[in-house]
């Protein structure tokens, strides 16, 4: 059964059998105070906004039975799978793997790196632990992806000029087609999340297309 999602730069059809939702580090790191995000100085409740619409699309996927997908950012707590120019960027004590106050920042297994208890995993569905912004370095997405025949990606989560418009890049030379929902997505500085929107759909939808929560909700339970 087809679906048509109304988006920019022109309307996107696609198969519902063959359409994953892929919800990205939408983290307690990321999110919510005293987490990674906030010790690099950013104002974490500006990614809040997207909680309420990706719950939305997320019970909408889930109720029509497509693939679910959840992303998480974070390392090893021996840190062997966290590069040094990466590591080094922090602030010392606000580093990756430093103490917070959900735990060592950005570390598999710790509190911080979980996804926010609104948008929780359910039994069953993919959880995917990347050491990168982009959701198919180092790990086995894309072939998660070609086992279960997808070829269309609704793509939501944080941030949307880093990992959202990383793997959003990542999956177009895989041939993978994205439609990435505006409202699902956030960022820490609005005219990134602008920019970061224009750049997937400028010149014909030259990365993807962009839709909303609304959209997809309408195209998903007609």
């Amino acid at each position: 059964m087809s679906i048509r999602i109304d988006a920019e730069p022109e309307a996107v059809t696609a198969e519902r059998a063959s359409t994953a939702l892929l919800i990205i580090d939408m983290q307690r790191d990321f999110l919510e105070p005293g987490g990674f995000g906030e010790s690099l100085g950013n104002d974490v409740s500006r990614l809040a906004a997207a909680i309420a619409p990706c719950q939305a699309v997320l019970a909408t996927a889930r109720a029509a039975g497509l693939l679910v997908i959840h992303t998480r950012e974070g390392h090893r707590p021996d840190l062997t799978d966290c590069p040094p120019a990466k590591w080094e960027r922090g602030l010392p004590g606000r580093r990756i793997g430093d103490p917070g106050p959900m735990g060592r920042i950005l570390i598999r297994g710790e509190a911080g790196h979980d996804i926010v208890p609104a948008l929780a995993p359910a039994p069953g569905e993919v959880v995917l632990d990347k050491p990168g912004k982009g959701a198919f370095c180092e790990t086995d997405l894309d072939l998660i992806l070609r086992n279960r025949g997808i070829r269309t990606l609704l793509v939501c989560g944080v941030t949307t000029e880093v990992c959202v418009n990383t793997t959003v890049r990542e999956a177009n030379d895989r041939g993978f087609r994205c439609v990435v929902l505006a409202d699902c997505c956030g960022s820490y500085f609005p005219d990134f999340h602008a920019a970061g929107l224009a750049m997937i759909k400028a010149q014909g939808g030259i990365f993807g297309w962009v839709s909303d929560s609304a959209a997809v909700v309408r195209a998903l339970a007609g």
